[in-house]
């Protein structure tokens, strides 16, 4: 490996210093204040992601306040964690991820969260937060899509519309040449034509991030979600294991809902495509901490949550 990459991860690792020397100041700001009439905001927690997670629900709760506030807890969580978690954000429902594993489905991946949104949302509108989120202004578009009863996803660099499935595939598998190791999430790109949507080119498939996605009410089931991973694993085995595939499991089945849409892009978008007007950024790993980016949306959350 060179020597810039050397550099890049030393920088990278200072980044990540000075970030958590900060976020514990996350603590000193107000509680989450929820609201009669909001939709659920649902998270997957892992014990490292306790700092980070309160940035993205207190951020996020300030610009559009949720009814409820569900966390299902990866098996790291500590009692400690749950107090925590508890005193910042009262009423808090924690859920432990061994609740939503099914058969048929795998185990792990994120896949007890999509599991749990498809209980939880037969009865609530539910938007699914990463931890790794920063809200940043006001998110009108999320607030209308929960009025309206549509489900939304993150938009991502590619596919910016649902597009069909049969388009999807033909994409995907041109992406995939000259890869010796494509990327699991391609492999089942290049397959959600025949598999996921049984050959029915009627069906849609959208290129968004499970980081961030909103559910309407009754959009999707469990019935769904057990059918689509079997459909899935038959094709690719051993394959559909890995991490990523729930992440194309809820962009299928987001773009099948009824009026489904996709949040324009680069109001909603990732560090390394932030503008003026971006109002909510999903710090994926590979980009977390290229920049100050999260660094400066954290001091900024602080300031703001301070003067309020």
């Amino acid at each position: 490996m060179s020597l810039r990459y050397y550099l890049d991860e030393a920088q990278n690792r200072w980044r990540k210093a000075r970030f958590f020397k900060q976020a514990d100041a996350i603590l000193h700001t107000p509680v989450v204040t929820c609201a009669s009439a909001g939709p659920m905001v649902l998270s997957m927690v892992h014990h490292r992601d306790v700092l980070t997670y309160l940035l993205a629900i207190k951020s996020f709760a300030r610009a559009l306040p949720p009814s409820k506030v569900v966390v299902v807890a990866d098996p790291t969580i500590t009692p400690d964690d749950r107090k925590v978690l508890q005193q910042h954000v009262p009423g808090i429902e924690i859920r432990d991820a061994a609740e939503f594993r099914r058969p048929g489905v795998p185990v792990g991946g994120t896949w007890e969260r999509l599991m749990a949104i498809a209980c939880l949302s037969q009865d609530h509108y539910v938007i699914q937060l990463d931890a790794d989120t920063v809200t940043l202004a006001d998110v009108s578009e999320v607030r209308e899509c929960f009025v309206q009863n549509v489900s939304f996803t993150i938009g991502t660099g590619d596919l910016q519309l649902p597009v069909p499935v049969g388009a999807a595939a033909r994409w995907a598998r041109g992406m995939m040449k000259g890869l010796a190791q494509p990327h699991v999430q391609l492999l089942c790109e290049a397959q959600v034509c025949a598999a996921a949507a049984a050959g029915d080119e009627r069906k849609h498939y959208v290129r968004g991030c499970s980081g961030f996605a909103g559910f309407a009410r009754q959009a999707i089931s469990e019935a769904d979600v057990v059918a689509l991973s079997e459909r899935m694993q038959a094709v690719l085995g051993e394959a559909w294991s890995r991490w990523g595939t729930e992440q194309f499991s809820s962009n299928y089945l987001i773009a099948n809902a009824p009026g489904a849409v996709v949040l324009p892009h680069p109001m909603y978008t990732t560090p390394n495509r932030m503008g003026p007007y971006t109002v909510f950024v999903h710090f994926i790993g590979s980009q977390r901490f290229t920049s100050d980016a999260y660094l400066m949306a954290l001091r900024n959350h602080l300031t703001s949550a301070r003067a309020s």
